[in-house]
């Protein structure tokens, strides 16, 4: 079942890399904040790495104006992650998660088969904006769409 407006977000354990890989706890990370997490069928991907992170790296600021974090997450490992995150000159505040085994993905129901392009389980592209761990929002493309994910889309609809 996908996660719905009102729903706490689940808990898992998703990894980042700093100094190592380092465990990220989502109760940690969305517990008393208000965090927009956007997801991506894959870092490195062609609308991923034009259109989707670039626009948050971009709107990063308005974000924190408004004190909002912003994280995103891919169903990759965290050493692509950081790879993928460099080479588009994230701001270290930006929370690069991996979901490697998508175990956070199902829980939310956002999970994307893509195994017919050879890429296996992925994140359908969405994002969502929760506060203290409650979603207010969630937008959630269609198939090969990006425009409810994007930045300047959330950004429009936060109260």
């Amino acid at each position: 079942m996908t996660i719905q407006i009102g729903d706490k977000i689940p808990h898992a354990t998703l990894n980042t890399l700093k100094d190592g890989v380092q465990a990220v706890d989502t109760g940690e990370l969305f517990e008393g904040k208000k965090v927009v997490l956007f997801a991506v069928p894959g870092a490195f991907t062609p609308t991923c790495s034009a259109k989707h992170l670039p626009g948050y790296v971009e709107k990063f600021g308005e974000f924190s104006k408004r004190g909002i974090e912003v994280a995103c997450l891919s169903v990759n490992d965290a050493f692509v992650m950081d790879a993928w995150g460099k080479s588009q000159d994230v701001p270290e505040e930006v929370h690069m998660l991996a979901d490697g085994n998508g175990a956070f993905t199902q829980a939310l129901g956002l999970e994307l088969d893509a195994t017919a392009f050879g890429m296996g389980l992925r994140a359908k592209r969405f994002a969502l904006y929760a506060e203290d761990g409650v979603v207010k929002q969630l937008h959630v493309e269609a198939p090969g769409e990006f425009k409810v994910s994007s930045a300047d889309y959330v950004l429009e609809h936060l109260p």
